[in-house]
Order: structure tokens, then C-alpha cells, then sequence
């Protein structure tokens, strides 16, 4: 059963906030956009934008808030935009095929959006071009989600696909090598065992990674850390892990 079945896209646009989302969103040609709301403060702004967008409406803050909500979550700044289209996973894996090295991030279960952001936002650093994650349980791209990305949404993929396990397998078929992050497991030395194509999968906090695709994987391994025992914490948010990971990747092969 699929719990995120209904989602924004019931709706003809998707409202985009934050400053630097919008700034982001009306940078790529792939959007539509239908209107631009913005509080006195971004005036300056306007002038700039009208290239990119003529339906500027400008509000004093209280106006704002009234129609919008609070500034500390949208920043003053609300764009509304078609939804941007996602490659496929065959398009994605054709355009990856042209790279030297790949890498690709793999989320199963992962449902907190600030986390997805998060993680979006480190892929647009670290040379991530796509995540990949299961329809049935995976959130849409949302606006919280495009805001805790901070633009990375504009830039990387964020493919949806039915069966995971069949992924994994077509990615080793084109020479991928496939290591899942277990906290449980012992940590070994990430940076001497990354392949040119690698592909990270990472599990819920809670559960972590599924048997059934654990068992797929070609490594599992852990970052080391020393945990907080006198505060039990043991463990690491995925958002960082998943950035720690990618970091070990980036300085091998890009810096």
C-alpha cells in the first residue's frame, strides 16, 4: 500500500519557498512559473526576477503573513511553479553511463523530508547526480522538502522506481559496486574500499536497511564514531552519514 498516494500534486502548481530555493527554481528552464510572492524587504529583487517571471506581487509583512504564514519557515519569498518532471531510472542510468565515475545514493524507508532535504543538498556538493527511492514508501518531492534543499532539487535526481531489489541488481550489472550503512556492523576504512561507480544505500534511523536488500548489497559497512554513553547516543542521523559517505567518495576521486 502506498502511504504517500496523496500529496501536493493534487494541486496545478507547487508552491516553492526560501530564498534560496526560489532563486534556484526560477534559474531552471525545466519549470514553469505562474507567480511570485515577496515581502517589501526583496523589492530589489523584482527588477532582476522580471526576466525570469513578469507576475510579481510585492505585500507589506503583515499582508504576507496573513496569505502565507510565517516568514521564519518561507522567508518572506513564495514562488509558485509547475512541478519539476524526474528523470526515469533507464534515463538516469544512460546519462551516468557517459561519466568515468558515478556515484548514487540509495534511501530505503527514509520518510523525514528535513533529512531528504538535507540529503539532497549534500548530493548537489559532493557529486551525487541522483537518489533513488521506492514509490510505495517514499515521500514526493514537497516544498519542505525543496526548502531543507536549498536548490539541490533543481540539480539532482530524485528517482522514484516500484522494485529496489531490481535496481540493485541492474547497478551491478553495469559495474556498480553496492555498499550498505549499518551502524551495527564494524566499521572498516571507507576511503580505501570505494569503487569508481559506488552506490550508497541507507536504511531509517529506526530499522535501518531491509534484510532483503541488505542481502544484495556487496559490503556492509559503518563509519566510525565513539558514541555517547553516558547520553546513550549512538548513532548517527542519517542526513550526516549519508554526507560523511558521499565526502569519503568526493575526496578520492574529485578533489
Amino acid at each position: 500500500m502506498n502511504k504517500f498516494k496523496k500529496n501536493e500534486k493534487s494541486k496545478l502548481f507547487q508552491e516553492i519557498f526560501g530564498l534560496h530555493a526560489v532563486t534556484a527554481a526560477l534559474q531552471n528552464p525545466k519549470r514553469q512559473h505562474f507567480e511570485l510572492n515577496i515581502i517589501k524587504k526583496y523589492s530589489n529583487l523584482a527588477s532582476n526576477l522580471k526576466k525570469k517571471i513578469k507576475n510579481i506581487k510585492i505585500y507589506n509583512n503583515k499582508d504576507f503573513f496573513k496569505k502565507f504564514g510565517n516568514q521564519n519557515i518561507n522567508q518572506g519569498i513564495v514562488l509558485k511553479s509547475t512541478y519539476l518532471k524526474q528523470q526515469s531510472f533507464e534515463d538516469f542510468l544512460i546519462s551516468e553511463k557517459k561519466n568515468s565515475h558515478s556515484l548514487i545514493l540509495i534511501l530505503d524507508q527514509i520518510t523525514d523530508t528535513q533529512n531528504i532535504g538535507s540529503i539532497l543538498r549534500s548530493c548537489s556538493l559532493f557529486g551525487c547526480r541522483g537518489i533513488i527511492v521506492a514509490k510505495n514508501n517514499s515521500p514526493e518531492i514537497t516544498s519542505n522538502i525543496i526548502k531543507s534543499a536549498s536548490g539541490a532539487v533543481e540539480d539532482v535526481n530524485y528517482i522514484k522506481v516500484t522494485n529496489i531489489n531490481r535496481i540493485i541488481k541492474t547497478l551491478k550489472k553495469n559495474k556498480y559496486w553496492i555498499y550498505g550503512l549499518d551502524h551495527l556492523k564494524e566499521s572498516k576504512k571507507l576511503s580505501s574500499l570505494i569503487s569508481l561507480k559506488t552506490v550508497f544505500v541507507l536504511g531509517s534511523e529506526n530499522s535501518g536497511i531491509r534484510d532483503l536488500i541488505k542481502k544484495e548489497c556487496d559490503d556492509i559497512i559503518s563509519l566510525p564514531f565513539k558514541p555517547n554513553n553516558k547520553y546513550k547516543i549512538d548513532s548517527l542521523n542519517v542526513s550526516n552519514a549519508a554526507s560523511i559517505a558521499m565526502y569519503e567518495y568526493f575526496t578520492k576521486y574529485f578533489s
